[in-house]
């Protein structure tokens, strides 16, 4: 199973969604980066990703997106290649 970290807050909807996706997916482990105790933690993620919203998630080293992106991505079939690795 790859390694799954999620940016994410604690009162998001969107990053609950993602984390049931995945769950549903078989995932049993995510790294859960919070965003909104860390500051720093913010900045990496806005570094690495270009982006300010939460979640930001990724597979191993790949970034997936928000949970629209992870949702889409599971739509198209990409989703359990990614999971399988």
């Amino acid at each position: 199973m790859p390694k799954i970290t999620m940016y994410s807050t604690g009162v998001c909807p969107y990053c609950i969604r993602a984390e049931q996706l995945l769950l549903r997916k078989g995932v049993t482990d995510i790294n859960k980066v919070r965003v909104d105790l860390d500051p720093a933690r913010r900045d990496e993620m806005m570094m690495r990703t270009g982006r300010r919203t939460v979640p930001q998630i990724y597979i191993d080293d790949t970034h997936v997106g928000g949970f629209d992106d992870l949702a889409a991505l599971d739509h198209a079939g990409g989703l359990d290649p990614l999971l399988a690795k």
